[in-house]
């Protein structure tokens, strides 16, 4: 891995394009340049990478000139208006918006479960869904065991996947509260502090977009249309790291014990299950980290072949910028380098 490529983040000055920086300087990924673009408004900002400065530049259709690696999270009407640019342009783009997810020609991709995948990409491979990654990084394993026929989950969701501006409001609505002033909304629909919302569109058959994400994501990423999906997505007043709570019914009978040692068996999971000890993900606890955390793993008594669990990732990292770094980083040797090799 010693080639170094030219980098560039849209969005970085937003919470996921944030992330993204640190994360390439963690993972010492091959960076040969860095390039920070983002809106107008922002332009001219100075953020620190690996003790240089750099400054953010407006995002342009020239923008990707002398780039080979571009990570996307700037919203998906950015991404459909400049991602084809960078492809002309030769730059292989990981999008971390809902912009290209569904469209037939572009991968949808969680390294640990469909990284085969990728490689079938014409320049452009999406990011999946915060939520759609931590269950299906979660049942895979179980997937390719037993078979999956449905799956019930409900997600508790961190009002970072939002953005920075909504930690902020958090934090505001939830002083308010506490002194009895009026609480004011501005990112969020209802009041988030105290209280459990309903933050998405709704769609025409009565779930949100959210929920619609995780059930056509979840068939396409399996490749298998016949799972049974059923989610509610709901956010929580909780700063980082989003919490679900799945059911699934397997088409053959898997034990509790076998359940977790397939998962501590398998790539980018850890298990933490022991209730008699208070030992089980929390979010205070999972924020910060890169792994999807399992816990709770107990037989659901209401059907013959059914497991409960609950799993808990941290949204910003592998929930969005560490998945879309370890796609780049696993293409590093086969297209990455055939690209630079052509500019």
């Amino acid at each position: 891995m010693s080639r170094e490529y030219r980098v560039a983040i849209m969005g970085a000055t937003g919470a996921v394009g944030a992330t993204m920086m640190e994360l390439l300087e963690e993972r010492n990924f091959p960076v040969a340049s860095l390039k920070l673009l983002a809106s107008h408004r922002s332009a001219g900002t100075l953020k620190e990478f690996k003790s240089e400065t750099i400054v953010v530049e407006e995002l342009t259709h020239d923008s990707f000139d002398g780039v080979d690696l571009v990570l996307s999270s700037a919203g998906g009407s950015i991404s459909k208006e400049f991602l084809p640019t960078a492809v002309k342009k030769n730059c292989i783009s990981i999008d971390n918006t809902s912009a290209f997810r569904m469209d037939p020609d572009t991968p949808l991709i969680i390294p640990e479960v469909n990284m085969h995948a990728a490689h079938d990409h014409r320049g452009i491979i999406s990011n999946p869904n915060c939520s759609t990654i931590q269950m299906l990084v979660a049942l895979k394993p179980i997937y390719d065991a037993v078979g999956i026929k449905r799956i019930v989950v409900s997600t508790y969701q961190s009002v970072s996947g939002k953005g920075g501006a909504a930690v902020t409001e958090l934090v505001t609505q939830t002083t308010a509260a506490l002194e009895g002033r009026p609480v004011e909304c501005d990112k969020f629909p209802h009041q988030m502090a105290f209280n459990v919302s309903f933050d998405w569109p709704f769609t025409d058959n009565g779930y949100s977009e959210e929920e619609m994400k995780m059930v056509h994501e979840t068939h396409k990423i399996f490749e298998d249309d016949s799972i049974g999906v059923s989610p509610t997505t709901v956010r929580v007043p909780v700063f980082f790291a989003h919490s679900e709570s799945i059911n699934i019914e397997t088409d053959q009978k898997l034990s509790v014990e076998d359940t977790r040692q397939i998962l501590s068996q398998s790539e980018g999971i850890v298990v933490i299950d022991d209730p008699s000890q208070k030992q089980y993900p929390l979010a205070v606890d999972i924020a910060g980290t890169d792994s999807v955390f399992v816990g709770r793993i107990r037989e659901d008594l209401s059907i013959e072949n059914g497991l409960n669990m609950w799993v808990v990732a941290d949204n910003l990292r592998k929930g969005a910028a560490l998945n879309a770094i370890q796609i780049a980083e696993q293409l590093l040797n086969t297209t990455l380098d055939s690209r630079t090799d052509q500019s």
